[in-house]
């Protein structure tokens, strides 16, 4: 089956029906980051938390200044907003193209690590490269994750369609495939947020289940340039024949 490697979003949908679950991973995986940032959090020093979550005003800060443990859940692929997520529009998807998702997803957060689509999570807020506390989330990740994931995704194929600095977090040993995006011969950023987006709901739309499958898909507003295999990494470069 294709795993899916995805990024998160500064943004997230306020909230949510269900209740603290079972996440991607060993239990208790969790607990030391976890604990530190609810403690900054409940703690009530303003500056502290501003800082953590990279925000000015305190009022600013108020939907994120919950427990993380109490309040209100909904699958990770639902909380995220953002440019890549407008893109993919998860609730205009039908119900097995919605579970699709949430099976075959994997999100890099910057507070819960690697996390699947359909993991129940609430609203945060903690700016990428930021600290939680002392901890850094991306090499704590990283040092508790990696064989698990390595474990988790061993006989599946990757899709990596994060961010470059998520790599990070977590930088998988066997092969798998990246995407890039050309507009007149140059890489963009804003775009190929919307055109991740806009792949990863194609994947579901389709039921993708292998690279094979996702190399003969059509993906409107994007041709092939080229296939570059450098060691473990295939790269598909697009050229993007249209703007969204």
């Amino acid at each position: 089956m294709l795993k899916i490697l995805f990024s998160p979003s500064e943004g997230k949908k306020a909230g949510g029906s269900l209740q603290k679950g079972e996440l991607f991973g060993a239990l208790n995986a969790r607990d030391e980051i976890l604990n530190s940032y609810n403690e900054i959090v409940t703690s009530g020093d303003e500056e502290q938390i501003l800082q953590l979550f990279g925000i000015k005003k305190i009022k600013d800060a108020q939907p994120y200044m919950e427990n993380i443990f109490t309040a209100p859940h909904m699958p990770a692929i639902e909380r995220y907003s953002g440019v890549a997520y407008d893109y993919l529009a998860y609730e205009q998807l039908t119900e097995s193209e919605q579970t699709y998702l949430q099976k075959n997803t994997l999100i890099f957060s910057n507070l819960y690590g690697p996390i699947l689509g359909g993991d129940p999570i609430p609203m945060y807020k903690v700016k990428q490269g930021n600290k939680i506390g002392t901890i850094a989330p991306e090499k704590f990740y990283k040092e508790r994750f990696s064989y698990q994931l390595d474990l988790f995704l061993q006989q599946e194929e990757i899709l990596d369609l994060r961010a470059g600095y998520y790599d990070k977090f977590y930088k998988t040993t066997q092969p798998y495939t990246t995407l890039k995006f050309l507009k007149d011969g140059k890489s963009v950023s804003h775009w190929a947020k919307a055109y991740r987006g806009s792949v990863l709901r194609a994947l579901a739309e389709n039921n993708i289940s292998s690279l094979d499958e996702f190399r003969a898909m059509e993906i409107e507003g994007l041709q092939v340039k080229e296939i570059q295999v450098i060691k473990n990494k295939t790269e598909i470069v697009f050229d993007i024949i249209n703007n969204k």
